[in-house]
């Protein structure tokens, strides 16, 4: 489980931010979807919850665990939201058996919103791994609202995806021309085909006269073949700085001989990795 005590984490929050309303008509329809088994029920209070439950951004999270509550913050949370995967999580722990379909279902009924909420706050599900079709399925949409809940500052394609599934993400993220640099766990995922294919990429952009995010070659690092390494030497001529600072990082955290003696004449850019002033994180910063 990714957090500890989520459904403990999210009772709170729930206790903190319901007036007593919306509270009792949240876990009465909790309860009676429950003893019902209803996936009508269950469906209807996901929607409902929109129209029962004001909507909050800034609610009260100050009891929660820190690394969860820096999860919600970063996904810019909303209390409607944490209802909904409170609902969801309820009925899990009530009847997994019986609602893990119904669960995963939920993506054929949900409109934008609910769609976006359900892949952004999916890791906070039980046996999350269950539900990894959906989010796979989300790949191939079209909205980019819906496909960034997926791909940026979420855990979960990184834990559940397969190389050929968490690839395709990052890849679709830059043919999109979205923020690469808000995947998760991009150095933890790499891997040599993903290298290849950026390599190939790259080279098809330049053909083209077009330019390249610099947060695309992150990847690359443990995996510099004899033509990435001319990828390399490529960046680290350019007039565009950030490009030769992404070379750089990729030549110093490879394992590759010829890209360290590559990196080696470029000693200003090695200081500023040692000295931390360099960075993925601040690759684009001034």
């Amino acid at each position: 489980m990714y957090f500890k005590e989520t459904g403990i984490q999210l009772s709170k929050i729930i206790e903190s931010n319901l007036d007593t309303v919306a509270k009792y008509w949240l876990v009465e329809k909790i309860d009676a979807t429950i003893q019902s088994k209803s996936t009508k029920d269950l469906y209807l209070t996901y929607s409902l919850i929109a129209s029962k439950i004001a909507l909050d951004n800034d609610f009260d999270i100050s009891e929660v665990a820190d690394d969860l509550k820096e999860y919600i913050q970063t996904q810019n949370g909303n209390i409607q939201q944490i209802a909904r995967m409170y609902l969801l999580r309820k009925v899990l722990e009530a009847d997994e058996d019986f609602f893990s379909k119904k669960v995963a279902n939920i993506i054929e009924v949900a409109d934008t919103g609910e769609l976006e909420a359900f892949l952004k706050f999916l890791i906070l599900l039980p046996n999350a791994e269950k539900y990894k079709m959906v989010a796979v399925d989300a790949l191939r949409t079209n909205i980019s609202t819906v496909f960034n809940a997926l791909a940026y500052n979420n855990p979960y394609p990184g834990i559940n995806f397969d190389n050929q599934q968490w690839n395709q993400m990052f890849l679709k993220t830059a043919f999109m021309q979205g923020d690469l640099s808000a995947i998760s766990d991009i150095d933890k995922r790499a891997n040599k085909d993903l290298a290849r294919i950026i390599s190939d990429y790259a080279h098809e952009r330049w053909a083209a006269g077009r330019d390249i995010d610099p947060d695309f070659w992150r990847p690359v690092a443990k995996f510099i073949s004899t033509e990435l390494l001319e990828d390399m030497a490529r960046l680290l001529k350019s007039e565009n700085t950030i490009e030769n600072r992404a070379g750089a990082l990729c030549c110093y955290y490879s394992e590759n001989k010829d890209a360290k003696k590559l990196l080696n004449e470029h000693p200003k850019l090695i200081q500023q990795i040692e000295n931390t002033t360099l960075s993925w994180e601040t690759l684009k910063k001034e």
